[in-house]
Order: structure tokens, then C-alpha cells, then sequence
């Protein structure tokens, strides 16, 4: 932990450089005016028509990278070209569930003339919600623990807002999912990045303990991982939990701990999945059934609290009213009243491991570098060229699109979604093999 006797504006880790991570570009850098810049042609008037914080967020390197993979890349022009392996994000390339479309048909049946009405947090949904998470983690959580979100995106950037104030500093781990930062920036607070240990991708909580300083607010883990799919075991939580303890005592001031969970249920081999909340109460939990059903576009999902939280109601409170100032940020009415059918299936885990093992292996087989992980869509494979841009590149020309790691903030690997469908799979192996023989390995076929 850093010396909380320096001043604010040195009251940072000694390995700054590693736990702040690179230094982002200025929105003058790129090209995007700064608002407290007085316009020549309008004197007294600002010369940007967006805010600060709007610039900052746009300025962001991992937004401009995957802003422009959407927009102006190979895989913008290509991704609705027959014939593509299209592996890059946990989109679904199969028919929908009949389940699910059934949830959903549903529950745009009115019973009645409140049913399309303004919805909140939804008894019915609460209930199930709550209900389920306790079957998961054994947690006994309540209807009223369960804050209801457009999606696990929202639920992050309502727990940052809950307990952060501008320039409080968030702490999470490279490879990150790849929009913590705009978020944390868009909430007016500070990344702050350390790193995992890139062989068995665990949290290296000796790093965060270090990354701690008096403006600490908040540590964000995501388990199961992504992009790597490490779910993190007991041991290492218990460890995070005494640091933040610790940590939490040094600089009088509560950390809290966000944990991005939209992949709790999709755990492979038996697992038990092991929740940071059954080991830290400070916590905050953020879900989302759009993984868990393949519907990314369907934008449900909820933050959860401890139900022994200190202080419960002050932070419950904070809630609510963020729910309506950020914008009314509860799911529309009909997937409200569907989550209670939505909790009692999900996608076919069994046929994801079997996608999961048949690609490690294979992969593996080609002399590729890659974890088997233990959760998730993902696979998160080293690059065989150290330019991961240039070998997705490569991988791009034969049509077959993953995802560099440059976009996880961690050079020399890519991403693989095992969502895309089998056929998509099979077609992508001798594209593999062939990258893999160009740059010097020496594929099976």
C-alpha cells in the first residue's frame, strides 16, 4: 500500500507506472477540442461544444479501439459477409432458445392496465432474482437486495456512482474487460491497472494491495473472467478480502468491491463458482441474463447487495435514487416480467465445453498457447506472432475475425468467442493451422 503521508498529488503506489498503466492520450492529442480553451472566433465562448468528461471518455484508448473495430475496420465492412468465422464478441449465431422466445412472448400478453406501465424494481423479478443468486452462492440474499438494470454495463456504472466521488480512483486488473475505463472515466473517477499473472491468470492481489492509495474507492474483479475464463478460487478471494479489510483501515475509508459476474452461471467440468460477496460483504454485485441466455441485446440484469452490509439502507437509498437520476435505468416492463421464467433455464452449457475442449485441443495440437478455461464464452490464446494486430490481420484475410489483445490492454494474444456456431469453428481450424505454419509453427495439417 502507498504512504497515505504524501500529498494528494503524489500519494500514489512506488510502482506507479505498472498500477496507473499507460498514460492515455489528451483529447488534444486527438483531435478533440478542449472545452476550457477560449474559441477565437467567439470570444468568451468555449471552443468544444462537449464537456471535459465527454472528451475524456471519447479520448479513451480502449473506446477508440473498439470503436473503431465496429466502424472502420476489416471486420465492420465484413461481419454480415456470408461465409465469415465471425469468433470476435458473445453474439449469438444460432437461433434463440424456444424457451426463451416463448419467456418473452409471454410476457407481452397484458394482464392487466398497469402491465405496460412505469416499472421500477419489480416485486415478482426481485423475488426470483434473489432466489436464485442464494441457490448459486449460498448467500441468503432478498427480494429487496436486488436493484434492477438494463444490463450488467449499467449495474457497474451504478455501483461506481454510488460509491465514488470525482477523482476517486478504481482499481482492476489487465486483461480487463475491455470498457471498464470509459466507464470509470464517464463516473469522473480514476483507473487505476495492475496486473494478473498471464500464466494462470489470477488476480495478483499484492499488486492491488500496492495500487491502494487514500483515494481508493473501489476495486473492480471479474470472475469468471473475461477474456480469460479463470474463476478465482476461494483462496485468492479470502486474500483480496483481507487486503481490502486492511486496506479499507489504512486509509479510513471504506473500499468497496464491484464484482462483474455476467458469467457466474457459465461454468464448465462441475465447478463450484465461488462469489468475492461470500467473502467480502463490502461488495456489489453486477449480473446480467444476457449471457446467460445468448441475447446481449435484451438489456436485463441487476446489482446486488449484501443483505449484512453496514450502513445497508444509506447505500439501498443511494441506489434508488440513482436508478431514476442516471435516467430511469430499470429493464423495460416485459423482460421485468419475464425474469422469473428467464431464471429457470439457460443456454446449453454442456454443448459450450464441448465447443471449449474441441477448440483447446485442436489449438493446442497446432502448438498455440491457450489456458483451458474454466468459464465463459472465451478462449484467450497467445499470439504465435508478438503482433497480435498483425496475426488477426493475417487471420482477417482468410476470413476468420477474433479479437487482438491489444483491446485487453495486453499485447501479444487474442481472443476467440466460442459462441460463434460449429460450422463457424470448424472452418476457422485449417485457417489457424495456416497462420500458425506462416509464422514458423508446424501444424498437423
Amino acid at each position: 500500500m502507498s504512504d497515505q503521508t504524501n500529498p494528494p498529488d503524489h500519494d500514489v503506489p512506488a510502482n506507479d507506472a505498472l498500477a496507473k498503466g499507460p498514460a492515455p492520450k489528451t483529447s488534444q492529442q486527438l483531435g478533440i477540442p478542449d472545452p476550457d480553451r477560449s474559441s477565437s472566433m467567439t470570444p468568451g465562448l468555449a471552443s468544444s461544444p462537449i464537456s471535459q468528461r465527454a472528451g475524456n471518455v471519447a479520448a479513451a484508448e480502449p473506446y477508440r479501439l473498439l470503436n473503431a473495430f465496429l466502424t472502420s475496420s476489416t471486420y465492420a465492412a465484413r461481419r454480415n459477409e456470408p461465409g465469415i468465422c465471425d469468433l470476435t464478441f458473445g453474439n449469438p449465431h444460432e437461433m434463440p432458445q424456444e424457451a426463451y422466445v416463448a419467456a418473452l412472448q409471454e410476457a407481452t400478453i397484458p394482464r392487466h392496465d398497469q402491465w405496460f406501465a412505469y416499472k421500477q424494481n419489480t416485486p415478482e423479478a426481485q423475488e426470483a432474482a434473489a432466489a436464485s443468486l442464494q441457490r448459486l452462492i449460498g448467500v441468503p440474499f432478498r427480494p429487496e437486495d436486488i436493484h434492477l438494470t438494463t444490463g450488467g454495463f449499467t449495474a457497474i456504472a451504478l455501483a461506481l456512482k454510488a460509491v465514488g466521488d470525482p477523482g476517486d480512483e478504481v482499481i482492476y486488473s489487465l486483461p480487463p474487460w475491455f470498457f471498464y475505463e470509459p466507464i470509470i472515466i464517464e463516473a469522473g473517477l480514476v483507473p487505476v491497472k495492475v496486473t494478473v499473472d498471464l500464466e494462470t491468470f489470477d488476480l495478483d492481489v499484492d499488486q492491488i494491495a500496492a495500487a491502494i492509495t487514500s483515494r481508493t474507492c473501489a476495486v473492480i474483479v471479474n470472475t469468471p473472467n473475461n477474456p480469460s475464463g479463470r474463476i478465482y478460487p476461494p483462496a485468492v478471494l479470502e486474500r483480496l478480502a483481507a487486503v481490502l479489510e486492511s486496506g479499507s483501515a489504512a486509509i479510513g475509508r471504506r473500499i468497496y468491491l464491484i464484482s462483474d459476474e455476467p458469467y457466474n452461471r457459465i461454468v464448465f467440468d462441475g465447478a463450484r463458482f465461488h462469489s468475492p460477496i461470500e467473502f467480502y460483504r463490502y461488495t456489489l454485485l453486477a449480473y446480467s441474463y444476457g449471457k446467460t441466455h445468448l441475447s446481449p441485446g435484451e438489456r436485463i440484469g441487476y446489482l446486488a447487495l449484501h443483505p449484512n452490509l453496514p450502513d445497508y439502507d444509506v447505500v439501498a437509498s443511494a441506489l434508488d435514487a440513482l436508478q431514476l437520476a442516471m435516467g430511469w435505468i430499470y429493464p423495460n416492463a416485459v423482460l421485468q416480467h419475464a425474469l422469473p421464467r428467464l431464471e429457470q433455464f439457460s443456454i446449453d452449457i454442456p454443448a459450450l465445453q464441448r465447443k471449449r475442449d474441441r477448440m483447446v485441443d485442436a489449438l493446442q495440437e497446432m502448438g498455440y498457447r491457450v489456458n483451458r478455461p474454466e468459464g465463459t464464452f472465451y478462449l484467450f490464446v497467445r499470439s504465435p506472432d508478438p503482433d497480435d494486430e498483425a496475426f488477426v490481420a493475417t487471420l482477417a484475410a482468410q476470413g476468420v475475425f477474433v479479437m487482438p489483445g491489444v483491446h485487453f490492454e495486453t499485447p501479444g494474444f487474442f481472443r476467440i468467442s466460442l459462441t460463434a456456431n460449429e460450422d463457424m469453428l470448424q472452418r476457422s481450424l485449417p485457417v489457424f493451422a495456416a497462420a500458425m505454419e506462416a509464422v514458423g509453427g508446424a501444424p498437423p495439417f
